[in-house]
């Protein structure tokens, strides 16, 4: 949420705020390109894709990194040894580097830098920032082992000038490290997989002292002496114009340990493209950044910031930093993950190498060349050798954790906007949905529920009473979330930043005062979660007793968590700014968001072991993120437009959440900016009901649009998208206990899908839901009464609701007007659902399911069942039922997953005993069905006979046969025979 921004005290002047004022009101929505860094205006962006630059046309370039053979170590999976960086004849710059080979199958490379390691460098400016390079990373980071491989061992007769590693499942892996210059080349089966300084860019900005500046007196008589230095810079290609300091949007950054960046290039032979390091506005597979026809001629910038008003196809920053990327061919997908806070930038190009058309069966061969660069801190990155994209997701989720596993609550519909104005509104709106049969779980509250932007309390005119509207929403079974941000207005009379300030938890400035920044309350000060203890004090204030007017339903929204800083350098802090133990700002920017919304997820926690009977589990949205987000929140894609483009735009942007390990991903139903047309925010509900996280929202300054405002036929369509995403939240939540087990994508692109199919490797206007074989394309253009729906095999396909055919590998054509949801079922799957339609997910719970069984050629199916209690952390002791369903020879079979179960199944399963299965459709079932009546259910030992009816397909519909009321216990084993 992002808006009018309030005028610092210090504009003053009548121009300024007459030509704020006149922006405020423009109906234009344009990113204000100004107020953020292009690579050339980011100093050591710029001298990196410079020094790249010089590489390349240097034929004779090699790089001036060396292993120094005589100090290589290896043990217990862990090589160390020092690299050497030549940087006059007779000087030697000492970096440590480390190349662990973990358990986990994984490798990891550090590099750091011996003199600062050990502090031999002097701060300028008398700064209290810390010597070393940032190397806390992995604590925020990382919480999968670390636990060097016992079964990693160096190769004998290596040759000369290399050592090789064997690791991984059966030594499949292998690293071959290249002394002079030093390289890393990771194979698997022998085949180069994925390359280190292959092209020679590897780049660590070393400590050095800054020349003293020539008083004027001395100028005219060192001006030769002056000349002659900058000869050699010229000569050498250095620009040391922001070594120093840099300046940007009228703030000067002081960088009290001259230049630090590190760079890296990784190469990916063989593979032609690659995917994720979100959040960008743009397509999921990732364009080249060094021009030409469709590419960028910016690099991919991860810098956490408050982008007003995005624009779409930009590798322009957003509000999020995950530096994760997959590389993918037909046989092969490979990942690398770039630990740094930073701002980091990533660079693309690609190189083809034509076949020989002499020689039969040989062909081009792409490489994928990516240049990584990072402001500070170590250079720390792991490789995931796959060989598939669940491998690689799977390595990336056990050590970065995988997604929270969610109250139920939270995956059903959410209803936000900025701002509904009282409690009244708040019954009011509630009462509305109910009164059009219109489900949701979830109402929101903005910034505009607080007294005078002070979070923690209540406005006294407009929420007299939240208690009671809290009551009022749990005897419905729904929730109610407020937003809280980490800058605390400093104001008087205000205990929260009182004890902020007394107990010295908030960001300090570079003079180590506490930092003093604009947002929404005006003047303000921001918490520091890097510091445990402000985490313990955070906890303090989510209580019932100090956030009075709350209770166990209502969950938390952290936005503007960046940070956001209106008055500040690219609308964020200073990144001289000092956190806990004398970081700076610069080393953790982007981790600066995680650490607050972990800080909110663990004081929700806390607050609910120590308040109710049974702890819940927390639910916490967060516009900032980095690795490790996952465990503990979901996100959003920000503040996009009203516009049928930021409809497009979403689906790649979510997907692309997903295969970056963070699948807990939504954009604004509706567009937060401006005023949907009725036919947009109906397709923008029929996309939304499949994203993971889904929640309608507006701007103040828009009209209200309630599924319910809309009218006829409209609010009837959005409805029916809502009850079809209820309908299905069997299969969500099934997805998303995947998801939170093996750190799957819960919606996924179709190369994830058919990861083999070179057809698909691009599309990302189409998703599969987890593995239940439902394939949707949301309709994103205006007036369109049709799609094109891509099929990668010929695996047949149907209709979700007519069971029309589509079998064919290629493009078919899904008739879909307004009403119309282009959503079909691939056969061999069984999708569990629920059909009665509720006003919210709780009063689900005792519901009967339905099971469809999709049925191709072959004439099998499977699929799967989870659920728990949907709110405690009950299931971590066993307290679930997990159902495998298979379809084979004739008979549906319902078996345990997991047959060995923990000590609180007995309990669980006997209060869910009663559930069953209400009704089984088979899609497609064998013609002979049509003379069958009735079919054999069998469950305890005991068979009985249930009426089964069959329709006639027609006109290229599938047939259907249905039985109901089996009378099966889910909880139990079962079968039944249809011929």
């Amino acid at each position: 949420m992002q808006s009018r921004q309030q005028l610092p005290s210090s504009w003053t002047t009548l121009p300024v705020i007459l030509a704020t004022l006149a922006l405020l009101v423009s109906p234009v929505f344009m990113v204000k390109h100004e107020n953020f860094k292009t690579c050339d205006q980011s100093g050591f962006c710029k001298r990196n894709r410079q020094f790249a630059d010089s590489a390349s046309a240097d034929k004779s370039w090699s790089s001036p990194y060396a292993l120094d053979a005589s100090t290589i170590k290896f043990s217990k999976g862990q090589l160390e040894g020092t690299i050497l960086k030549s940087v006059a004849a007779d000087e030697q710059i000492r970096l440590p580097v480390v190349v662990s080979f973990l358990e986990t199958g994984s490798a990891r490379v550090t590099i750091d830098e011996e003199k600062r390691q050990k502090g031999e460098i002097e701060l300028r400016h008398n700064s209290k920032a810390r010597k070393e390079r940032y190397n806390e990373s992995e604590k925020h980071a990382i919480v999968g082992s670390l636990k060097g491989s016992k079964d990693a061992k160096v190769a004998d007769g290596a040759e000369k000038g290399t050592t090789v590693i064997y690791y991984g499942p059966d030594e499949k892996f292998q690293a071959v490290i290249t002394h002079k210059p030093f390289g890393l080349t990771f194979k698997r089966d022998g085949k180069a997989q994925v390359q280190f300084n292959e092209r020679g860019l590897l780049n660590v900005e070393h400590w050095r002292p800054k020349p003293p500046d020539v008083p004027a007196e001395e100028e005219k008589k060192e001006g030769e002496e002056a000349k002659v230095e900058e000869k050699k810079v010229e000569e050498s290609g250095e620009d040391t114009s922001t070594w120093w300091e840099e300046s940007f949007g009228g703030n000067t950054d002081t960088k009290p340990r001259g230049p630090e960046s590190v760079a890296l290039d990784i190469s990916f032979p063989g593979f032609s493209v690659v995917y994720g390091i979100p959040e960008h506005a743009s397509s999921m597979a990732l364009k080249q950044t060094r021009g030409g026809d469709g590419n960028y001629n910016e690099p991919y910038r991860l810098f956490n910031a408050d982008v007003f008003e995005y624009e779409l196809d930009s590798p322009m920053t957003l509000y999020g930093s995950i530096p994760f990327m997959q590389a993918h061919s037909k046989d092969s997908t490979v990942g690398v993950f770039w630990l740094n806070g930073a701002e980091t930038w990533v660079d693309i190009v690609k190189s083809t190498s034509k076949a020989n058309p002499l020689s039969l069966g040989s062909k081009d061969f792409t490489t994928t060349q990516t240049h990584w660069f990072s402001e500070s801190g170590l250079m720390d990155v792991f490789v995931f050798l796959g060989p598939t994209p669940s491998d690689v997701i799977k390595s990336y989720g056990e050590l970065t954790g995988t997604t929270a596993m969610p109250q139920e609550f939270a995956i059903a519909y959410h209803q936000c906007r900025w701002n509904y104005v009282t409690d009244q509104d708040v019954k009011d709106v509630d009462k509305r949905f109910d009164k059009f049969n219109i489900p949701y779980d979830v109402i929101w509250l903005d910034i505009e529920y607080t007294d005078g932007k002070k979070y923690f309390t209540w406005d006294p005119l407009t929420f007299k009473n939240p208690d009671s509207m809290i009551k009022h929403l749990d005897k419905r079974s729904r929730k109610l979330v407020t937003i809280i941000d980490p800058h605390i207005k400093n104001t008087d009379s205000y205990p929260v930043v009182d004890a902020l300030k007394k107990k010295d938890l908030a960001v300090h400035d570079k003079d180590n005062n506490i930092y003093e920044g604009w947002c929404w309350p005006g003047s303000s000060h921001w918490i520091d979660c890097l510091n445990p203890a402000a985490i313990e004090w955070w906890k303090s204030l989510f209580k019932y007793k100090a956030f009075v007017g709350t209770g166990s339903n209502v969950f938390i929204w952290n936005d503007m968590n960046e940070p956001s800083v209106f008055n500040g350098p690219e609308t964020s802090m200073p990144r001289d700014n000092l956190h806990f133990q004398n970081w700076e700002h610069r080393d953790v920017h982007n981790i600066y968001g995680m650490t607050y919304h972990n800080a909110t997820y663990q004081a929700l926690l806390a607050r609910s072991k120590a308040e109710e009977k049974s702890p819940r589990r927390p639910f916490v949205l967060t516009r900032a993120f980095f690795p490790g987000s996952q465990r503990t929140a979901a996100m959003w894609t920000g503040d996009n437009l009203a516009e049928w483009s930021h409809l497009a735009a979403s689906l790649p942007m979510v997907l692309n959440q997903g295969i970056a390990g963070m699948p807990f991903a939504g954009a604004d139903v509706g567009g937060f900016f401006g005023n949907p047309s009725k036919e947009l925010l109906t397709r923008w509900y029929q996309a939304g009901a499949f994203y993971p996280f889904f929640r309608g929202h507006a701007h103040i300054d828009t009209r209200r649009r309630e599924p319910y405002v809309a009218g006829e036929p409209y609010t009837g369509i959005m409805t029916q998208a809502l009850r079809l995403r209820y309908s299905l939240l069997p299969a969500w939540y099934t997805a998303f206990r995947e998801a939170h087990v093996y750190g799957t994508p819960i919606v996924r692109p179709n190369w994830f899908v058919h990861p083999e199919d070179e057809g698909g490797f691009a599309l990302d206007d189409q998703l599969y839901l987890a593995d239940t074989g439902l394939l949707f394309k949301p309709v994103v253009a205006e007036a369109a009464n049709s799609v094109d729906i891509y099929l990668a095999d010929d695996t047949p396909y149907f209709d979700y609701f007519t069971y029309k055919t589509y079998k064919g590998k290629g493009s078919h054509t899904i008739e879909a007007p307004l009403e119309k949801i282009p959503l079909l079922m691939r056969a061999g799957h069984i999708v569990p659902r629920r059909d009665r339609a509720r006003r919210s997910s709780a009063l689900m719970r005792n519901d009967p399911y339905t099971l469809v069984i999709v049925l191709g050629s072959d004439g099998k199916a499977a699929g799967e069942l989870y659920f728990d209690d949907g709110e405690s952390f009950d299931y971590e002791a066993g307290a679930y039922i997990h159902r495998t369903f298979s379809y084979a020879d004739g008979k549906l079979s319902s078996a345990d997953k997991y047959p060995e179960k923990g000590k609180g199944f007995d309990k669980y399963a006997k209060s869910v005993s009663k559930l069953r299965v209400e009704r089984v459709v088979v899609v497609n079932p064998p013609a002979e069905w049509e003379k069958v009546a009735k079919v054999s259910v069998t469950q305890d030992g005991k068979e009985k006979y249930v009426k089964m009816s069959f329709v006639k397909g027609e006109s290229g519909h599938a047939s259907y046969a249905v039985v109901r009321d089996p009378k099966v216990q889910i909880v139990k084993d079962w079968g039944i025979v249809f011929a």
